[in-house]
Parts: C-alpha cells; structure tokens; sequence
C-alpha cells in the first residue's frame, strides 16, 4: 500500500499481533498514523514491532488511543473489548473477530457484570481477508485491499462510532458493508467456516494414504485442500463461536453426503448403471455448476466467464517473468492465474483467465514467440 493521507487519527491501539492485527498495523503505519501494539505473548508483539508495525506497549503503559482494535481470537475478543472501553475512555474500539453474534452477546454481558454503560462506543467489524498462515509473520499491509469489510454495530453504537470503522475499512483498502450479527454469521458459515471444515476433512483422509497414491496427487487436490493447512487452535475457537449457523450448513451437507451414499451402495451391489447413482451424481454436479457461478466476480461484481489459457513453463529461473512480460506485450489482461505442476515433471502449467475475445489472437502471438500452449497441430 503506498503512503498516502488516512482519514483514520491516530494513536491506534492493536490489542492482537497475529495476521489480522500485524496487517492492519502495517497498513495504518504506511499511511504515517501512529500506532501501539499489545499482545499477551511478549514474542509475537516483538515480532509485530520488529517488522514496523508499531510500538509494543504493556498493559499498564500509558496510551491516550482514539481507536482501540481488538483482533484476538473470538472466546476472548469480549473481555478485551469491555477493558478497553472502560480502560480508554475516549476511544472508539472495534473487534475484528470472524463471529459476531457470540461477541457482541458477550460484551453486553460483560459490561453489564461490571457496571458499565459503554457500548455506544462498541462497532463490531470484520474484514473478509485471512490467509490459511497465521501470525505476524504472515501479515500484508494490502491484505484487506479489495476485500469486503462488515460492520456490525449495536443497537447503541453512535453514528460517529460506526464512521470511524467505516473509514478505517475505506483507509485500508477495503469496502465496507453493514450487516447485523446473525446475518453475519449465516453468511460466514456459509462462505468461510463450513469450507474450512470441509477441507480439512478432506485432507485428513491423506493422513494414511498410501504414497502412491499421493504421487498421483494434481492441482486439483491442492486446490480443495489449500486452506486445511490453517490454525487449528485459531478455527476451533472460531466454529464453537459460530456453532449453531455452522451446523445447519453440515446437516445440509450430510443430506447431500447420505443420498450419494445411498445410490454408490446400491449401485456397488448391483452395478455402476444401477441403483439411481447416475441421477444422484449428475444433481450434486449440476447444483455445484449453478453454485459455482453465483460467486461474484473480480472486485465484487456480476460473474464472469473467462477463456482460459493453459501455458507449458519450464522450471527454470525467469521464465514465468518472461510469460508475464510478453503477455503485457501482446497487451493481454491477465484476470486470474493458477500454477500446476506434476510430480517429476521439470515445468509447470500456467492457466490464464482472459477475455474469450482475445484467446485466439494470444495464442497465435505466444506461439510466434516460442511458448507451448498444447493447442498445435
């Protein structure tokens, strides 16, 4: 993110130096806003400053913050909110949690267990941005550029609270988009947590599989099993939070998984064309084919349907570079790319989204330079 002036004040206060909040450091840092950074693990706020994404406080350091972002994990994103709010006055505070409702419930218990009337100062939020990395390591100051960033507020939350979330959404790149807690919530299981489950499922099914097998493995196992690689600690206090919108995904999962289930076994008795597998098979195809387009497209808009483009790229240094640089030269817009690659092969496959109007012209003129794009004679 380049430097530029931020309508976000600082001082800002981070409490939660993993991925989310070392992320948001970084990119309000870039911007030249002043911000803090506390974390319960000396470490990992060490490793937050050490990269230049402030200055790490410890709990009784003095700090007068106009923002308080409590990126923890959710089981304890409550706690954190209400001292904040009671310990900082002044501050608007926001969470960054990826469950909503068990947050926003907890924090009004909390403030009322301690005698507190704070919650007009309380904006949920959440960034739709993560990688399957965690930690401060990982953290990006572009990671929220062009993603969604919900805001939650409470039926308290000031109008100048909520501008204060939405401007620091716009601040780091993100577009803002107000939902209430439960709508939240049904979203996310829908769209990030039961696809977390279902990786990782999937990828446990590996754990015993023999090897040859797993040298057969191509780029559409690592693709479905990309994010089962994430932090189990972290997902696990993420889908307790979010239990009950999860569940009802699963269930309609499992009628999908015990029909299909249903028809192999006939079919496995009786034989392949038997049973209805056919039909059971082709309905689950067809509703994931509908599915599929219904995800909206680069930046948030109406789907598109791309030409895609398979490209043969030696293993060697540069030569991806070189793709890269003579597609600008042809004047291609490269709408989304994905890597492939084969066990003991030496190149990889780079696929190409591009405009369907310009497929055949690109790979006349890759040719002409020398690439191998499978489609000749």
């Amino acid at each position: 993110m380049s430097e530029r002036t931020l309508a976000t004040n600082g001082p800002v206060l981070i409490i939660g130096t993993g991925l989310l909040g070392t992320s948001i450091a970084l990119a309000l840092r870039s911007g030249g806003v002043e911000v803090y950074l506390r974390d319960a693990s000396p470490t990992a706020g060490r490793l937050a400053q050490d990269l230049g994404a402030g200055t790490l406080i410890a709990q009784d350091d003095p700090c007068s913050p106009r923002l308080v972002i409590v990126s923890t994990p959710p089981d304890v994103a409550d706690v954190c909110v209400v001292d904040a709010l009671l310990r900082y006055p002044q501050a608007v505070v926001t969470d960054v949690a990826s469950v909503k409702s068990a947050v926003c419930d907890g924090v009004f218990d909390e403030a009322k267990r301690r005698g507190a009337d704070i919650p007009s100062r309380y904006v949920g939020s959440h960034p739709m941005a993560g990688r399957e990395r965690s930690g401060a390591g990982a953290a990006d100051a572009d990671l929220f550029y062009g993603r969604p960033w919900v805001i939650v507020p409470n039926r308290y939350s000031t109008p100048d609270a909520v501008m204060e979330i939405r401007s620091l959404a716009v601040d780091l790149g993100a577009f803002p988009i107000e939902m209430d807690a439960r709508t939240h919530d049904q979203s996310v299981a829908l769209i990030s947590h039961v696809p977390q489950l279902v990786s990782s499922m999937l990828a446990a099914r590996l754990v015993d599989a023999p090897l040859s097998a797993l040298s057969l493995s191509g780029q559409g196992l690592r693709d479905t099993t990309r994010i089962a690689a994430s932090d189990p600690r972290l997902w696990t206090a993420i889908l307790a939070g979010n239990a009950g919108p999860v569940v009802e995904v699963l269930r309609e999962i499992r009628g999908d998984l015990d029909d299909l289930i249903e028809h192999f076994d006939a079919a496995a008795q009786r034989g392949p064309l038997e049973g209805g597998s056919v039909g059971a098979v082709h309905r689950v195809m067809d509703l994931g084919n509908r599915g599929v387009a219904r995800i909206p497209g680069k930046h948030g808009g109406a789907p598109t349907r791309y030409a895609v483009l398979d490209v043969f790229v030696p293993d060697t240094a540069g030569s991806l570079g070189r793709l890269f640089t003579e597609l600008g030269e042809i004047g291609v817009n490269i709408e989304d790319l994905s890597l492939e690659h084969s066990a003991g092969a030496q190149m990889g496959v780079a696929r190409i989204s591009l405009d369907p109007s310009i497929l055949a012209s690109t790979v006349k003129q890759l040719e002409e330079r020398g690439w191998n794009t499978g489609s000749g004679d």
